[in-house]
C-alpha cells in the first residue's frame, strides 16, 4: 500500500537506531547510584563520569549481562572478545571529551527483530548492539535577571546506554513506529531496560533518504532527532519523506545534516551538519583491557530469557486460539499477560476468549483508571468469568464484582451472596418487566415506530435498570423487540 504521494516516486530507505539506558543500580564504569530521576542536580557523581584527571573507570558486568541478552533475544552472534573505544566529540554535556564506547567490535551482531504492520509481518535485520556510557544532561533556562542560560546536570553522565542500530532497510514510517514499539516490549520483557520515552530512558533516531522508485544507490542522508513518543516518530519520518521529496522535486539539493522534531509546529528543523565515523577519531580505550567472552556465560545468559513477545503471540493465536487483535492487547501489557496466564491456570476448563476479554477490557479499565495499584486474584476472575458464562450473574454485574473485589480482596462469591446478585432468565419474569417499561414509556415506543432505531437501546436500558441490571440483556434485547413489533398497528 503507497502510504502517501511521494511514495508513488520515491522509495524511502530508513534506518534506526535506538539508545535505551540498561537496568542497573549504578553507572557504566563507577559506581555511582542511576537512581537520580528526581535528585538535585550534580548530586550523582564522582570523579569518574565527572571525567577528572586520574580517574580509571570500572566495567559494569549487569550492564555486559544485559546487551548480551538482548544480542540473544533478537538472534545476534557474539565475539569470543570486545573491546572498548573512545568515540571523541566536544559537546558542553561530554565531561571527558570522549565517550567511551565500541566501534568495530560490538558485543551483539547481525540480529534481527520481526514484528506486525498493517500489511502484515515485517522484519529487518539489526547490524549491532554495543555498549556505551551516557551524556550528561543540558537544562536550557532562564536565569534570575532574565539572561537565557544553559547548565550542565551530570547526574545522567556515564549511566549504562546501549545503542541498537538497525540496516536501512524500513520503507515506512509506520514500520518505523512498530519496530520502536516492538523493541521497547523485548527490552521490557528480558528486563534490559525500562525504556520509557517519556524519561528519556529510550531515545530514537532516523536515518531518512530517498531514491527514485527501481533505482539502487542510496540517496543523501538526513538524521532524525528528538522524537519523544512513538506517535512522534511516525509523524516525524512521514513529515521528512515529503519534505525531502519536494526538494528533489524542485531540484534542490539536500544536505546530510542533523535534523530535530517539532512537536509544536510538526515539522523537522536544522540543527547541524552530520557528522561521519571519521570525524570521532575512534581508537581504543587505554584504561580498559579487552572483554572475553566466556562461553558457558553466553549459554546461561541465553537459557535465562524469558518467552519473547513474538513467541508469546504465536502461541496464543496457534495454541490458545485468541484473535491476533487479543493476542496483540495482551503481550504488549506485561501484568494483563501474567493475569491472563494466571487465570487461565487458577481455573482449569475456562475458555480462552471470555478470559481474555475481562483481561483486556475491565481489568485493564479499572488498573487504568486507578490511583493506587491494583490487585485482582486470578482465581476470582477466573470466578467471575465463570458466573457469567453460565448466565449466574449478567455481565453488569460482573463488572461490579470484580471492581468490588479489586477494592476490597473480597471474594467474588460473597460479594455476590451480599448483593443477592442473579441474573433473571425467566422469560416470563423479563416479559413482564418489558411489559412495564413500554407502558410507562409510550414517547419512546411512538419514536421507535416513527423510524427512529435508537429508541431501542433506551428501552433496554430502562429494563435494565428496572432488574438492577439482574436482567439477561440478550433475552431482554429480543423481547423488547418482540413486544414493539408485536403492538405495531398494521397499515392499510
Amino acid at each position: 500500500m503507497i502510504a502517501s504521494p511521494a511514495l508513488e516516486r520515491y522509495e524511502a530507505v530508513i534506518g534506526i537506531e535506538v539508545h535505551s539506558q540498561l537496568r542497573t543500580s549504578s553507572k557504566m564504569f563507577c559506581g555511582c547510584s542511576t537512581d537520580y530521576d528526581g535528585a538535585a542536580p550534580n548530586t550523582h557523581v564522582c570523579p569518574v563520569c565527572l571525567g577528572l584527571p586520574g580517574a580509571l573507570p570500572t566495567i559494569n558486568k549487569r550492564a555486559v549481562e544485559h546487551v548480551l541478552a538482548t544480542g540473544a533475544a533478537i538472534e545476534a552472534s557474539a565475539p569470543a572478545a570486545t573491546r572498548w573505544d573512545r568515540k571523541n566529540y566536544f559537546y558542553p554535556d561530554l565531561p571527558k571529551g570522549y565517550q567511551i564506547s565500541q566501534y568495530d567490535l560490538p558485543l551483539a551482531s547481525l540480529g534481527k527483530l520481526t514484528f506486525d504492520t498493517s500489511d502484515g509481518p515485517f522484519t529487518v535485520a539489526i547490524t549491532r548492539a554495543h555498549l556505551e556510557e551516557d551524556t550528561a544532561k543540558l537544562v536550557h533556562a532562564t536565569d534570575a535577571d532574565g539572561r537565557k542560560v544553559s547548565l550542565v546536570d551530570f547526574n545522567r553522565s556515564g549511566a549504562p546506554l546501549m545503542e541498537i542500530v538497525t540496516e536501512p532497510e524500513i520503507r515506512t514510517a509506520e514500520q518505523a513506529r512498530r519496530y520502536a514499539e516492538e523493541l521497547q516490549l523485548l527490552l521490557r520483557s528480558i528486563g534490559a531496560s525500562d525504556a520509557d520515552m517519556e524519561r528519556g530512558q529510550m531515545r530514537v533516531e532516523a536515518n531518512v533518504s530517498l531514491r527514485e522508485r527501481g533505482s539502487e544507490p542510496f540517496g543523501t542522508r538526513v538524521e532524525v532527532k528528538n522524537m519523544n513518543s512513538f506517535r512522534a516518530v511516525e509523524r516525524a519520518i512521514a513529515f521528512e519523506i515529503e519534505r525531502q521529496a519536494a526538494a528533489l522535486d524542485a531540484g534542490e539539493p539536500l544536505l546530510q545534516e542533523t535534523r530535530g522534531w517539532s512537536e509544536e509546529r510538526g515539522e523537522t528543523y536544522r540543527m547541524r551538519v552530520k557528522e561521519t565515523s571519521d570525524d570521532y577519531r575512534y581508537f581504543p580505550e587505554p584504561d580498559l583491557p579487552p572483554l572475553h567472552l566466556d562461553a558457558d556465560w553466553l549459554a546461561t545468559i541465553r537459557a535465562g530469557l524469558p518467552e519473547l513477545p513474538g513467541a508469546r503471540r504465536d502461541r496464543y493465536r496457534d495454541a490458545i486460539g485468541l484473535s491476533p487483535y487479543d493476542a496483540a492487547v495482551l503481550v504488549a501489557d506485561p501484568d494483563a499477560s501474567a493475569l491472563f496466564e494466571a487465570t487461565m491456570a487458577a481455573v482449569p476448563g475456562l475458555e480462552a476468549k471470555p478470559v481474555a476479554n475481562w483481561v483486556t477490557g475491565e481489568y485493564l479499565r479499572l488498573r487504568n483508571a486507578a490511583s493506587a495499584p491494583l490487585t485482582v486474584s486470578p482465581a476470582e476472575l477466573g470466578a467471575i468469568v465463570e458466573a457469567v458464562g453460565s448466565g449466574t450473574i449478567s455481565r453488569a454485574q460482573g463488572r461490579e464484582v470484580l471492581e468490588s473485589h479489586a477494592t476490597s480482596g473480597d471474594p467474588a462469591a460473597s460479594i455476590i451472596a451480599a448483593r443477592g446478585f442473579r441474573q433473571i432468565s425467566d422469560s416470563g419474569a423479563v416479559a413482564a418487566a418489558v411489559d412495564d417499561v413500554i407502558a410507562a414509556n409510550p414517547t419512546a415506543v411512538a419514536d421507535y415506530r416513527a423510524g427512529k432505531a435508537q429508541a431501542i437501546g433506551f428501552l433496554v436500558g430502562q429494563v435494565m435498570k428496572a432488574t438492577r441490571g439482574q436482567a439477561n440483556a440478550a433475552l431482554v434485547q429480543a423481547a423488547v423487540r418482540e413486544r414493539l413489533e408485536a403492538d405495531r398497528p398494521e397499515e392499510g
